[in-house]
C-alpha cells in the first residue's frame, strides 16, 4: 500500500528516537507510544469492518456488561458523558446498541447491544488478540508477565495518587 510508506517512515523515526536520542527517557512517553502504534494497528483491521477505535471501545465494554447506564459507559471508556453520548448515537444509528430509560430511574439511559452490535464480537475480537500477538512477537513470556506486572502497578501508583491528590 502506497499511503503506508509515510506511517513506516514515521515509526521507523520513533524507534530511532528512542534507541538513539532518548533511550534513557521518561517511562511516560515510551508507554504513550507503544498504545498509539497498538491502536493504529487496530484501526487498520477495525476499517476492514467499517467499524471505528472510538466504537470499538464502547462494544469491548458492552460485549462484557450489556445494559450499562450512558454515565458507567463513558466511566469505564474513560471519556466524557458529551462524548459517550455522540458515539453511542452514532452506534444506535449503525444498529450496534439500543439507548432507552432504564427501569429503575427514567432520567438514566441503559444501553443494550443488539443482534449486530453482539455479533460483531465473533469478527472484531480476533482481530484484537492479532494486535497483541503482533505486538509481542519475539517477546519472551517471561518479559511480558514482567511489563504485565509493571504497567499495572504504574497504574495502580497513579490512581493511588490521584485519591490523595483529591483528598
Amino acid at each position: 500500500m502506497m499511503d503506508r510508506k509515510p506511517d513506516w517512515d514515521a515509526r521507523q523515526e520513533i524507534l530511532r528516537y528512542w534507541r538513539e536520542a532518548a533511550p534513557n527517557d521518561r517511562l511516560a512517553h515510551l508507554v504513550r507510544d507503544a498504545g498509539r502504534s497498538c491502536v493504529r494497528a487496530l484501526q487498520f483491521r477495525l476499517a476492514e469492518h467499517d467499524v471505528s477505535f472510538g466504537h470499538w471501545t464502547f462494544l469491548r465494554i458492552l460485549w462484557q456488561a450489556d445494559g450499562l447506564t450512558q454515565r458507567e459507559l463513558s466511566s469505564r471508556a474513560g471519556v466524557t458523558e458529551p462524548t459517550a453520548v455522540i458515539a453511542l448515537k452514532s452506534m444506535e444509528r449503525f444498529g450496534y446498541l439500543t439507548r432507552k430509560p432504564a427501569k429503575d430511574n427514567k432520567k438514566n439511559l441503559c444501553i443494550r447491544l443488539t443482534v449486530k452490535g453482539r455479533a460483531l464480537k465473533k469478527a472484531l475480537e480476533p482481530l484484537a488478540k492479532e494486535v497483541n500477538t503482533v505486538a509481542v512477537h519475539g517477546v519472551k513470556a517471561s518479559e511480558i508477565r514482567a511489563t504485565r506486572k509493571t504497567l499495572l502497578a504504574i497504574i495502580e501508583n497513579l490512581a493511588r495518587d490521584e485519591l490523595n491528590a483529591r483528598g
